[in-house]
């Protein structure tokens, strides 16, 4: 009568093609493969694409359809019919940055798109009565899909078959308590499976299934919740607005109130518009993260939302689960310790039984099984899920004799009365860093809720994890990079403070125990800065840790591959899951290790730190360009006199002091931890560094103006004032290259030759127009820019003080 009445709810959802699943010796055996063609040929399949990334299409809108390309454009076609080709070619540097962002962020899509696909989830369904993993997307109405414990919900559906089958809809309600689901239940994908197992069959699919609307308004490769990316847009928007008024100065001074040749007043004019427009700051940034992604990826590491590499940067803490993060995976069993005269054979059969009944047993019940194989005379007639927040599994027997027998398994200070002999033995086996679980007998029924009530005690099965052999070098690297790791277990306190000591994690040998933390978030965050290992942490008590540990400003990364992790790991600043773990985990973490491997995580938090310490660099490089570019232009608008520069000059200076020299610094290695306020960092530099630019090549341009007449006149003021500019730029360029490697000390150098080489030889002065004219003006303008140089270190060392970041 149950799966008759799924039928007909089935039917009611999909009144056209009912989905009825096929039934067979009380089991449905799911639809079969002409049903499966059949729905794929109407296309009821879930088609909902899994990306990873933007399209090829949109990556090339993005980088090429943007505000300033527009502005540049235009400028660039006016120069084309204006003026000689030199000065257009700041339009095919644009081209050239362009073409180098599109690149660079193709490659990072095909790494993120494979690594997609290796760590893609892929569902069991049942159809011919055979189960079978798929692809989701290969998922068809009416499919029975299985599931087991950290399986994700991938399509809505209404419940077939459960055993004891909890599932987790927080992500989706806000409610963290697990929901026992039965026959007849609605599901929502979104959800997944905390303990038990069971099917249900897909009543929506593809785009009509909730998560599926909720993930249409997102896509994995996301720059929404950056710092550094909002930080450059408001930037922008501020150069916009300063931009705007002033270039519409400097159109009406050049072209209406100067009678000069028109061609040459649009030229200049266009000379003094450009260098305002920050243009690569934005690309520079889009080729930083792509190639994080691209180094990332070649670790094994997939990164499911792009802030992830800059928030890791910044993070001042990392949660660290035992199991699976600094241990691996699988266990063995050393010992088997039967308690107050229980015959060894006997408790081999109980603990094969156990075994038996789950089907999908975690990492502790499969050791078990490998070492004790189950006894076909015993039958389970009920069984009980393992769930991290019981802390212990159990099953019902009828045993071959006839007699029936219900068991528990699991944690021994959870099961057994506070005070118990039993708990010192276990407490010297803690301390050893090995897992011990309790087997003991009940007289109550699995379904009562005090069924550990009166459990007796009857045997202790010892279990020995294996360390990951570079989880210590890990912890170190964190110690030294001032990041504070903490251990966060659901297991027994000693035990983790045992395993967290073998691996050198200070404040190991003070362990807490969870159950005695305050529920004040205040004074859980006292107890948490305070201590490095907590052992017995239910799942809502990970994500409360998360949130106290948040509460004092602390930017908190969450490790885990279990679905006791999930909460914790999406309410953490950053959730990073294991390859290996559950489907769960690995929806819900912006970080995945595909690898496994704990010891990717320096890199990844390396690659951060380069990202944002570099583009922090940059961007002042990019932004006292601008304020240097703005001042001047209303600086020329208010004296009324011809602009500075043609475009050709500003490119020059441009690609030395800024293009070139930024495009190495935003790649080379920089270890410093991202701190915040992104914005003000970078501008409090970028406006006393613009100002002093800004002034002292004023300064040494109207000193040409009076000291050159006659023909070649204005030449020779131009390359004064370039002059001038480049030393103050070549400054700003050394300040910021600092502290000085080898090669950042070649860069600078190389930077300046090539300068010199232009002023030397023939040909590119023309090409350039300029040339030096006498030794006086340009010694002048020498001693000018050494005075700017002086008064940017005396301003940049003023504001450390005055404005520390």
């Amino acid at each position: 009568m149950t799966q008759r009445a799924n039928i007909d709810a089935g039917a009611e959802l999909d009144p056209v093609h009912p989905v009825p699943p096929p039934v067979a010796s009380g089991r449905a055996t799911g639809l079969t493969t002409a049903e499966v063609a059949e729905r794929v040929a109407r296309g009821e399949v879930n088609d909902v694409p899994v990306r990873s990334s933007r399209s090829t299409a949109e990556i090339v809108r993005a980088n090429v359809f943007t505000r300033f390309n527009a502005i540049i454009g235009v400028l660039w076609l006016i120069m084309l019919f204006v003026a000689p080709l030199q000065d257009s070619l700041f339009g095919f540097v644009i081209i050239a940055n362009t073409g180098i962002g599109i690149i660079q962020e193709l490659r990072a899509k095909k790494t993120l798109d494979g690594l997609a696909v290796i760590g893609e989830a892929k569902p069991t369904v049942r159809r011919d009565g055979a189960a079978a993993e798929i692809s989701t997307s290969e998922i068809v109405l009416g499919d029975l899909v299985e599931l087991g414990p950290g399986d994700k919900v991938v399509v809505d559906g209404e419940v077939v078959e459960t055993d004891g089958l909890e599932v987790d809809e927080s992500l989706l309600t806000g409610e963290a308590d697990p929901v026992l689901k039965k026959p007849g239940d609605r599901m929502m994908s979104g959800s997944f499976v905390v303990a038990g197992g069971g099917a249900f069959t897909a009543t929506k699919v593809g785009r009509e299934a909730y998560a599926a609307q909720l993930a249409e308004e997102a896509s994995r490769f996301t720059l929404v919740h950056s710092e550094l990316r909002s930080g450059i847009s408001m930037i922008l928007k501020y150069v916009t607005w300063l931009m705007v008024p002033t270039s519409i100065g400097l159109v009406i001074s050049q072209l209406v109130v100067k009678d000069d040749n028109f061609k040459q007043s649009v030229a200049y004019t266009v000379g003094g518009i450009v260098p305002m427009i920050p243009e690569g700051l934005v690309l520079l940034t889009s080729v930083a993260f792509a190639i994080g992604v691209i180094r990332l990826g070649r670790k094994q590491c997939l990164v499911q939302e792009l802030p992830a590499i800059e928030g890791l940067a910044r993070v001042d803490v990392v949660c660290l689960d035992k199991t699976g993060t600094l241990t691996e995976g699988g266990m063995d069993v050393t010992e088997l310790r039967p308690l107050g005269g229980a015959d060894e054979a006997y408790v081999r059969k109980v603990l094969g039984a156990l075994g038996e009944s789950d089907p999908r047993p975690n990492a502790s019940l499969q050791a078990i099984i490998d070492a004790y194989p189950d006894s076909e005379e015993w039958r389970c007639r009920e069984s009980l899920p393992f769930s991290s927040a019981r802390k212990y599994s159990g099953a019902a027997f009828s045993e071959g004799d006839g007699e029936n027998s219900t068991w528990l398994l699991g944690a021994p200070d959870v099961l057994l009365p506070p005070g118990d002999p039993s708990l010192a033995e276990i407490d010297a086996l803690n301390e050893q860093g090995l897992r011990v679980l309790l087997l003991a007998r009940t007289p109550r029924e699995l379904d009562d809720p005090r069924v550990a009530a009166d459990a007796r005690a009857t045997a202790l099965v010892v279990l020995e994890q294996r360390l990951r052999p570079d989880a210590g070098d890990t912890l170190r690297y964190f110690e030294e990079q001032n990041v504070h790791a903490k251990v966060i277990s659901g297991d027994n306190a000693v035990s983790v403070g045992a395993v967290a000591g073998k691996l050198g994690l200070p404040g190991a040998e003070n362990t807490v125990d969870a159950r005695q933390l305050p529920t004040d978030r205040a004074e859980m965050a006292t107890v948490l800065d305070s201590n490095a290992v907590f052992g017995r942490v239910t799942p809502q008590q990970k994500r409360d840790m998360v949130a106290a540990l948040q509460s004092r400003g602390h930017t908190v990364a969450m490790t885990g591959d279990g679905v006791n992790d999930v909460l914790a790991l999406k309410d953490a600043d950053i959730g990073v899951s294991m390859g290996s773990g559950s489907e769960a985990t690995r929806a819900v973490a912006q970080i995945v290790l595909l690898n496994n491997s704990f010891a990717t995580l320096p890199s990844v938090v390396a690659e951060g730190r380069r990202v944002i310490g570099n583009i922090t660099r940059v961007a002042t490089l990019f932004l006292v360009k601008t304020v240097y570019s703005v001042l001047l232009a209303l600086l020329v608008v208010c004296t009324q006199v011809e602009y500075l520069f043609l475009p050709r000059h500003l490119t020059l200076l441009s690609t030395l002091t800024i293009g070139i020299p930024a495009f190495f610094l935003a790649l080379a290695p920089n270890t410093e931890r991202a701190k915040p306020h992104f914005v003000r960092r970078v501008m409090r530099y970028a406006v006393p560094g613009g100002v002093i630019a800004a002034a002292t090549t004023f300064a040494t341009y109207m000193l040409a103006r009076h000291y050159y007449v006659g023909d070649g006149a204005r030449e020779a003021e131009t390359s004064a004032a370039t002059l001038t500019l480049f030393l103050v730029s070549m400054w700003v360029l050394a300040i910021i290259a600092r502290p000085y490697t080898w090669w950042r000390i070649c860069l600078v150098l190389s930077m300046a030759a090539a300068f010199l080489l232009v002023l030397a030889v023939p040909w590119l002065q023309t090409f350039f127009a300029l040339k030096l004219v006498g030794t006086t003006l340009p010694w002048a303008a020498v001693g000018i820019a050494v005075v700017g140089a002086g008064l940017l270190e005396a301003a940049w060392r003023w504001v450390d003080r005055r404005f520390p970041a």
